[in-house]
């Protein structure tokens, strides 16, 4: 029984004080609904770990026909039921996939932040603990007290707390609105995850980056077309452009009709040349007469 004074401790302790995986969730849900410390979630990861072993022994017995079992069962689907941890008509498989959420979630200070009574789940365990929430007028200062899907719609601020007023600068504005809790799903991890913790690049990126490069039958299917064409033209022609024809067009003979500039331009520069050529050679002429004369 143990002494009156000193009361039984009303949770387990972790088996390991140090486990990093454990330590790391912990703390994620000490920042999620605002706890004082670990404790308050040793007590609630107890209490789930005793409804969850009362279903085990209940699922054992259940097939022998004995109507306490059936009973017990019953009462304590009920009970889950009327915490608004379970829904209606539950089995108790279902209460063997219960987590440590579902019953955190049924505290005063959540609820109390959840309704708008408090900015902050931090905000929300301060208010409850100096006296300003109340329950069907019924004032509670603990803030892991655990209500009742009945007693939900009935938490509210206290008679005599000031907070009723609508302008005390500590409650919350009309417009704020508080931001669900809800279980945070962690992404998978992707099988191409390098060691080095970088991520790995997808095979899109690779492709925008590198480009992806062909297969050696796509480069064969591609060239097979491309020499098919090339068979039809002659040997001299560029891409794209049709072979040239011996046809000859109306301007091509118009063309060689007229003198072109150019040939004009060519025989000018020839005359030019011959000239100076003639001079030297009557010069010489000249000369061998004068020679010949004063002989």
């Amino acid at each position: 029984m143990g002494k009156p004074k000193f009361s039984r401790k009303k949770y387990e302790t972790p088996s390991h004080p140090w486990q990093a995986d454990r330590i790391k969730a912990e703390n994620e849900l000490s920042r999620k609904y605002g706890l004082k410390n670990k404790r308050e979630i040793w007590k609630a990861q107890t209490a789930l770990r005793r409804y969850r072993g009362q279903a085990r022994e209940l699922l054992a017995k259940i097939g022998g026909g004995n109507p306490q079992v059936k009973k017990e069962s019953e009462q304590l689907l009920m009970r889950l039921t009327r915490m608004n941890v379970l829904p209606l008509n539950s089995t108790l498989d279902d209460v063997l996939a219960l987590e440590t959420e579902p019953i955190l979630s049924r505290r005063l200070q959540t609820l109390t932040y959840l309704k708008g009574l408090a900015s902050t789940p931090t905000q929300a365990r301060q208010l409850i603990s100096h006296g300003h929430i109340a329950i069907a007028d019924r004032r509670i200062t603990v803030p892991s007290y655990m209500v009742t899907k009945d007693e939900e719609s009935k938490i509210g601020y206290a008679v005599n707390s000031p907070l009723n007023d609508l302008l005390h600068p500590a409650r919350p504005s009309a417009e704020f609105k508080s931001i669900p809790i809800k279980k945070e799903d962690k992404p998978e991890e992707s099988k191409d995850k390098p060691t080095g913790g970088k991520p790995a690049k997808t095979d899109d990126a690779k492709k925008d980056i590198v480009g992806e490069k062909p297969s050696e039958k796509e480069t064969a299917q591609e060239k097979k077309p491309v020499e098919s064409k090339s068979k039809g033209k002659p040997a001299g022609a560029p891409e794209g452009k049709p072979p040239k024809t011996e046809e000859k067009t109306s301007e091509d003979l118009s063309q060689k009709g007229k003198p072109a500039d150019s040939e004009k331009q060519i025989e000018k520069p020839e005359e030019s040349k011959d000239k100076p050529t003639e001079e030297k050679s009557e010069d010489k002429n000249k000369s061998d007469d004068v020679k010949e004369g004063g002989k």
